[in-house]
């Protein structure tokens, strides 16, 4: 067997999410199905991080073992043949020792981007949320920062979260304006379900002045969902990157330059 890991970017508009389901389209099953033909077997892949319906990937790792003998770049143009628009392959590379594209993750990015204008989108969208009230950029990237640190994230995970503990380490987080968009740029070493969502509704209601900046801190304290606002819609969310130790070799986005060095120790 070889272990192959590939990076995968997508359009989540018309996907019901990463992980297979039946008589849907998924990110997952549409991969699995176009590696399949190319490796001429049955394929099974492990992603990083599922996305739920409706969220993009600027760069998910996922991985797979099989016993075809292909060269690299058919796992990139060879399966971006049989893919659909939506979906692509960028790059591929053989696995190095025990890689496991959830397991050995240390840290992910996300980016959530917000269209501040009075009018919405013709050609965006799908891949932006609107919001036409002016919202304040530098508040809510002051407000952000309480959630640094290792925290209990409850006030800000799905009622439905499957996760055991809601203890998350956040690394940074940056909200920014550019332009007509405000971008929020957030790192963790994982993310409970609909945990940015939930964080980016909490900062918008901040940017709108209708809480005071030191509400994040509030909700954090208090460990109730029940009083933190409104989940932010799926189309403005990307999966941005996801960071490895240097022993594995994979291709680390500009953004993991801002982990702190504890983080980075292990490169």
């Amino acid at each position: 067997m070889t272990r192959i890991v590939l990076g995968v970017e997508y359009d989540g508009s018309a996907f019901s999410g990463w992980q297979w389901q039946t008589n849907k389209r998924t990110v997952q099953s549409e991969l699995q199905t176009a590696l399949s033909k190319i490796a001429d077997q049955e394929i099974s892949v492990i992603c990083a991080g599922r996305t739920d319906a409706g969220v993009h990937a600027l760069e998910q790792v996922v991985h797979f073992d099989t016993q075809a003998d292909r060269d690299i770049k058919a796992w990139v143009l060879g399966v971006n043949s049989a893919l659909s628009d939506d979906v692509r392959v960028t790059w591929a590379q053989p696995a190095v020792a025990d890689f496991h594209a959830r397991y050995s993750a240390i840290a992910r990015f996300y980016r959530y981007v917000i269209l501040n204008r009075a009018m919405k989108s013709a050609l965006f969208k799908s891949q932006v949320t609107w919001c036409y009230q002016e919202l304040d950029a530098d508040k809510m990237h002051r407000a952000a920062q309480y959630l640094l640190g290792e925290h209990d994230f409850s006030s800000f995970r799905a009622q439905g979260c499957q996760s055991k503990s809601p203890w998350r380490m956040m690394h940074f987080i940056d909200v920014y304006r550019r332009d007509e968009q405000v971008i929020i740029d957030i790192c963790a070493n994982a993310f409970l379900h609909h945990m940015v969502r939930n964080i980016t509704g909490v900062l918008m209601e901040i940017g709108m002045g209708r809480q005071p900046e030191n509400w994040t801190q509030h909700l954090l304290h208090i460990k109730d969902r029940a009083q933190a606002g409104v989940t932010a819609p799926p189309h403005g969310l990307h999966l941005g990157a996801v960071y490895y130790p240097e022993c594995y070799a994979i291709h680390k986005h500009p953004v993991f330059d801002k982990l702190p060095k504890d983080v980075r120790r292990f490169d």
